[in-house]
């Protein structure tokens, strides 16, 4: 088996639109949160979400280029430029048909299909965009991707809902450990702030409708109501360990354990005590050949819905023990990002990433109010300085799609 190790990162976030200024806004427990500029909320009950800032399209694509890219995918191709950047390969010297590319959606292009949508309906079929298929079909980051790279691997997308980031970084590893692949740029993106992508997870009751920006993403509070909606793009260059040794990549951690269940309960409720996550983490960490003992930090998926989080605490208390659970840190970032559905479990695999390279484990902020129900170490409010061996990241999406990344300090 081969060993597989991460050497490039790149992220477009509510936080900042690159992985640094990312990072920055984590480790200051910066909010992203902010009242809604995309559209006219009027007539909506929820009022927040957490949008990319400062974000212009001519920045990074020339004009017709840009209008010919639903923003789901142009997320994807900035995040996944500054992580081969990041990773220094170089595409003269690479075989390019041993470079892949696995980047998920939660709903893709919903964007372009409410537009056009709209146009068929009002002005008559003849008026929609012959660009409306690929640029509203949920391949096309990958695809575009592929193109702005020159990656000739194996490309697809895999669709998840709100786990889409983890299993294609999950799924990549794989590849990568098997010897399919000697590189993979793999994470998730989304687009969803959109009237109809608010409405609809308004209207299934996913959605906090707090006015507060600082009281509406609130993981495992007792007084949580919902998510708030996010979006923009997490990527991750992954490498086969050999492959970047030899041109001496930085590695900023290794992958070694990777669990993938289904609950195969219900469309969107976890299963009870949330057992389908459990086994994704233990899994993990069967793959890895990690006890539980020898977690340091989990990011969990925490939406700040009511049964997401009260699952998760007892799903982390089934898979590591109610011991070791009460000593592990355990804390949500979606406090600073927002939801970022498809996209969170790539922006969540670059936090544990950069947590293990700089020994700072993230805060779960904006917390007030204990819940017995989510009783573990949620490293309220403040960040801590602590060494990280092993970080895992939980995704968990509708479905009943349950996925868990292991991560390992790089010896």
């Amino acid at each position: 088996m081969k060993r597989v190790v991460i050497t490039g990162l790149g992220a477009i976030t509510p936080l900042g639109n690159n992985v640094e200024d990312f990072w920055k806004g984590i480790k200051d427990g910066k909010c992203g949160i902010d009242y809604i500029t995309k559209f006219d909320t009027t007539d909506f009950k929820v009022k927040l979400a957490a949008e990319v800032k400062d974000y212009n399209p001519e920045d990074y694509f020339d004009r017709r280029e840009a209008r010919r890219l639903d923003k789901f995918s142009q997320y994807a191709m900035i995040a996944s430029r500054e992580a081969w950047k990041d990773s220094g390969l170089d595409k003269e010297k690479e075989n390019m048909e041993r470079v892949g590319v696995i980047i998920g959606s939660g709903i893709g292009g919903i964007e372009t299909i409410e537009t056009e949508n709209r146009k068929c309906v009002e002005k008559g079929p003849d008026r929609v965009s012959p660009m409306y298929i690929p640029m509203g079909i949920l391949n096309m980051a990958t695809g575009n991707v592929a193109i702005d790279i020159g990656a000739k691997g194996e490309s697809y997308a895999m669709v998840t809902a709100c786990a889409s980031g983890t299993h294609c970084i999950g799924e990549s590893y794989r590849m990568i450990k098997h010897g399919y692949q000697d590189v993979i740029i793999a994470g998730g993106t989304e687009a969803g702030i959109t009237p109809l992508g608010i409405a609809g997870f308004t209207n299934i009751k996913a959605l906090t409708k707090s006015e507060d920006k600082t009281r509406a993403s609130i993981p495992f509070d007792k007084e949580r109501s919902g998510f708030v909606m996010g979006e923009g793009a997490g990527v991750v260059v992954l490498e086969e360990l050999e492959h970047a040794l030899k041109r001496g990549a930085k590695i900023y951690a290794e992958v070694v354990g990777y669990g993938a269940t289904s609950d195969a309960y219900h469309i969107t409720s976890p299963a009870p005590g949330g057992e389908g996550g459990a086994r994704a983490m233990k899994l993990a960490m069967e793959d890895g050949n990690v006890k539980p003992e020898e977690i340091t930090y989990i990011n969990a998926h925490g939406t700040s819905t009511h049964l997401n989080d009260s699952s998760e605490t007892q799903a982390i208390k089934t898979a590591l023990g109610e011991e070791v659970a009460k000593k592990v840190m355990v804390s949500s970032t979606k406090g600073h990002t927002g939801h970022l559905l498809g996209a969170a479990g790539g922006v969540e695999a670059i936090v544990c990433a950069k947590a293990i390279e700089e020994g700072f484990v993230p805060a779960t902020i904006n917390y007030k109010v204990p819940d017995e129900e989510c009783d573990l170490d949620i490293v309220p409010n403040e960040g801590r300085n602590r060494e990280i061996e092993y970080a895992m990241s939980n995704s968990l999406g509708f479905g009943g799609h349950n996925s868990s990344l292991l991560l390992k300090k790089y010896n």
